[in-house]
């Protein structure tokens, strides 16, 4: 029996209490349905700054990088602002290199206060390509957030849980290809 495909999520916010934590968990229970091991990395104790003296060294760093070495996908999920993904989400990838990310595959999911764009999936897309991630065409953008989630913390729309299924479907069957071929 094969080794279950290990899934790191990473979420745009310092709180994985948020809308893009929720959707990390959704995201989740359908890998997880589907036999893989999820693991949402923590950014309550933020990373320093890239570029900040001794970052490379710190072992918030270090953690992060080595449970990203040890998976064989990525879920990302970051919230829009000003046109783009956020600066914790584009710290979180600049600490990534080929090194833990090479030939694994990635998906993408973003949160607007307004109407949903592509922008964020967009640049998440072009960082993860650097660092020589495969990202899977199912992506997932949730517009008017504030709305988009019942009492419970479930999606509103029921559309956008099977786009988030159909693209975990793809994460997977992305991961177990790339995965035989490392």
């Amino acid at each position: 029996m094969a080794e279950a495909i290990r899934v790191m999520g990473i979420c745009g916010t310092f709180s994985t209490d948020s809308a893009n934590g929720r959707l990390l968990e959704i995201a989740f229970k359908h890998c997880e349905s589907m036999g893989a091991e999820c693991v949402k990395w923590d950014n309550s104790s933020p990373l320093p700054f890239v570029g900040e003296e001794g970052c490379w060294d710190d072992e918030s760093v270090k953690s992060f990088q080595n449970t990203a070495l040890s998976s064989d996908a990525f879920i990302l999920s970051s919230p829009e602002y000003h046109g783009t993904m956020s600066g914790v989400m584009k710290n979180n990838l600049d600490f990534l290199s080929y090194d833990q990310t090479s030939n694994k595959s990635f998906a993408l999911m973003s949160t607007l206060g307004g109407q949903s764009n592509s922008n964020t999936l967009n640049h998440m897309r072009i960082s993860v390509r650097w660092i020589h991630g495969w990202v899977v065409p199912e992506q997932v953008a949730v517009g008017n957030v504030r709305s988009a989630f019942d009492e419970n913390g479930d999606l509103v729309d029921e559309k956008l849980n099977l786009r988030i299924r159909d693209m975990a479907r793809s994460l997977i069957d992305s991961a177990e290809y790339l995965r035989s071929k490392r």
